[in-house]
C-alpha cells in the first residue's frame, strides 16, 4: 500500500504529465530563455521564417509611475530590434481590446529612451493566444492594425496587435502549433523545438523542482478541497 508521501508524490507527477503550453505557468517554463522555441512561436504566427530572436524573458514587469503597471507572460526581441509580448489567455475576459491597447502602450513608453528620437520607437507587436475565438469570425488569425478611414490605407506606425484563435488546429504550419499548445507528450509534438524542453520539464527531477510554483499551486488546491470536506462533515 502506498504511503501518504508516496501517493502526493505520484499525483503531483501526474498533474506535471497532464500540464501543456495553454497552461500559462507551463508555457512560461518553455519559453523561459529558450530561444529556439520562442523563435518558433513568431516564426509560424507572424508567417516569417527570417525572424531571428536575440532573447526571450518570462514574467516581465514593466513598472508605470504614472498608473498601471504589467506583467508580462512573454517578452522576446529580435535580431531587428522589434519586441514581441505573448500572452496565453484560456479567459475570454482576460483578452479584451482594450488589454490589447494597453499593452501595445506600455512598450512605448518602456522602450523609447529619454535620449531618442519618435523615429527610432521599435516595433511592437501584441500577440494574445485565445483559448476561445474571441472575435468570433472563425478566423485562425487576426491581424490588427491602425487605417486611416478615408482611403483604407494602412497608418504604418510600426504597432501590431495579434489575436490567434488555438481552436483552429488544422494542418497548417499555424494549425499544428496550435496543436501543440494542447499537446501533453512530448513524443507528440510537431515541432521538435518545444519537445527536448516539455522531457526535461515533465520526465526528469531537475525539471519537476523547476516547476515548483505548480507544485504549490497543487498543493493549495489540494489543501482547499480537504479543508472544505472537513467542513462539510462537521456540519453534518
Amino acid at each position: 500500500m502506498q504511503t501518504n508521501e508516496a501517493s502526493q508524490e505520484s499525483e503531483i507527477k501526474q498533474v506535471i504529465r497532464n500540464l501543456c503550453m495553454m497552461n500559462n505557468r507551463f508555457m512560461n517554463f518553455m519559453l523561459d530563455d529558450n530561444k529556439e522555441a520562442a523563435q518558433v512561436f513568431l516564426r509560424v504566427i507572424l508567417g516569417d521564417d527570417k525572424i531571428k530572436v536575440r532573447n526571450v524573458r518570462i514574467q516581465s514587469f514593466i513598472q508605470n509611475i504614472y498608473g498601471h503597471s504589467s506583467q508580462l507572460d512573454i517578452l522576446a526581441q529580435d535580431s531587428e530590434g522589434r519586441y514581441f509580448n505573448v500572452e496565453v489567455q484560456r479567459s475570454d475576459e482576460g483578452a479584451p481590446a482594450r488589454r490589447a491597447r494597453f499593452y501595445n502602450s506600455i512598450l512605448d513608453t518602456h522602450f523609447l529612451q529619454p535620449s531618442k528620437l519618435y523615429e527610432e520607437l521599435p516595433d511592437t507587436y501584441v500577440i494574445f493566444i485565445t483559448e476561445n475565438d474571441v472575435l468570433h469570425d472563425n478566423l485562425p488569425l487576426y491581424n490588427i492594425r491602425r487605417r486611416i478611414d478615408e482611403n483604407a490605407k494602412c497608418f504604418e506606425d510600426g504597432s501590431h496587435i495579434i489575436y490567434v484563435n488555438s481552436q483552429r488546429r488544422d494542418d497548417t504550419a499555424l494549425g499544428k502549433l496550435m496543436q501543440d499548445l494542447y499537446c501533453t507528450e512530448p513524443k507528440n509534438l510537431h515541432y521538435h523545438e518545444f519537445a527536448e524542453r516539455m522531457e526535461f520539464l515533465k520526465y526528469s527531477k531537475e525539471g519537476e523542482e523547476k516547476m515548483t510554483d505548480v507544485i504549490e499551486e497543487y498543493a493549495a488546491r489540494k489543501a482547499e478541497a480537504m479543508a472544505k470536506e472537513k467542513k462539510i462533515e462537521f456540519a453534518k
